[in-house]
């Protein structure tokens, strides 16, 4: 480890925190850990990851490799990083990246250390003493995604579902609450539901990422439901007051005279529910029907509109 970017090996920048670092060698870890990851080149892997972690998640250890490198357990712990830092800063020519001359810490540094004082035992115990002469530590479990089908009716108004998840040769089954006004791509969390943690650790978490499926008479935009809404030309030319149907039960839209197909008429706070603030809105969308046989008295109704109207749709914008 001792030429290996410690940040670069977490997958982290140099200004993360303690959270993200922690974050990062925890998904690293559930990846690489010997006791769930058979492949031989996985250990390694794993002894890098905690190398790296063991390093940036104690302040003091990160803050000096921060300043003086790869080669950090070489200088003396009673040389200050923030004293090399101004030092370094002043001394320009003859300093390497990592913040050492090409010949080490040398009497002229002022620190009254030289390469020749490193103790090599003291060095390699520094570097994998820490870990190669224990066991593996307890690894909490990896959180778990799957996906949960709802239709717009369940979505609208909660419900309560049997999940069954199946995975190596087994199944678990539990009851799951889904609260009302759920969204297409929530996500639904289950503590403790995900894969089991090795050693006492604590599970993962199972999330349930919400699909809601195709619906023969709704479509959902966010929580906006749209609806379409079938109306005779009288009624769109008289206007009238039509029931629909939505999933909180039916409504009566007004419809105003003049109406033509496409226009949408807007019911505020009908769509789905929003524990949190705002619900969803309903689209009544017109869509003029016409018979597909008329009657002769109908026939000749229909005639004597035409000749008496000087509409013309065509003119229309």
């Amino acid at each position: 480890m001792a030429n290996q970017d410690f940040y670069q090996v977490l997958g982290v920048p140099r200004d993360a925190d303690q959270d993200e670092i922690q974050r990062a060698y925890r998904k690293l870890a559930r990846t690489y850990h010997p006791d769930v990851n058979s492949d031989p080149a996985a250990e390694d892997r794993f002894k890098e990851i905690s190398e790296a972690y063991d390093v940036l998640s104690d302040p003091q250890t990160r803050r000096r490799y921060d300043a003086f490198g790869p080669n950090f357990r070489q200088v003396p712990e009673d040389v200050d990083p923030d004293e090399w830092r101004r030092r370094r800063a002043g001394a320009g020519a003859g300093q390497t990246r990592g913040g050492f001359q090409s010949g080490g810490f040398g009497r002229g540094d002022g620190f009254g250390f030289s390469s020749g004082d490193i103790d090599l035992e003291d060095l390699l115990g520094g570097v994998f003493g820490g870990r190669a002469g224990r066991r593996w530590g307890p690894i909490p479990g990896a959180d778990q995604e799957a996906e949960l089908e709802l239709t717009v009716e369940e979505a609208y108004r909660g419900t309560r579902r049997t999940v069954t998840l199946t995975g190596d040769g087994t199944g678990r089954s539990f009851e799951v609450t889904v609260p009302a006004g759920v969204t297409d791509g929530q996500r639904i969390r289950l503590a403790g539901q995900g894969g089991r943690g090795s050693d006492g650790a604590g599970n993962g978490d199972l999330y349930l990422v919400v699909r809601i499926a195709p619906h023969p008479r709704y479509r959902l935009d966010g929580r906006d439901l749209y609806v379409e809404l079938r109306l005779a030309p009288w009624e769109a030319a008289l206007g009238t007051s039509v029931p629909v149907d939505t999933p909180g039960g039916e409504v009566k839209v007004k419809v105003p005279g003049g109406t033509s197909s496409g226009r949408q008429i807007r019911l505020r706070g009908r769509g789905l529910p929003n524990p949190k603030g705002k619900a969803g809105d309903l689209f009544a969308e017109a869509r003029i029907m016409v018979p597909a046989r008329l009657s002769h008295a109908q026939r000749r109704l229909f005639e004597q509109l035409a000749a008496e109207s000087d509409f013309d749709p065509r003119r229309q914008r």
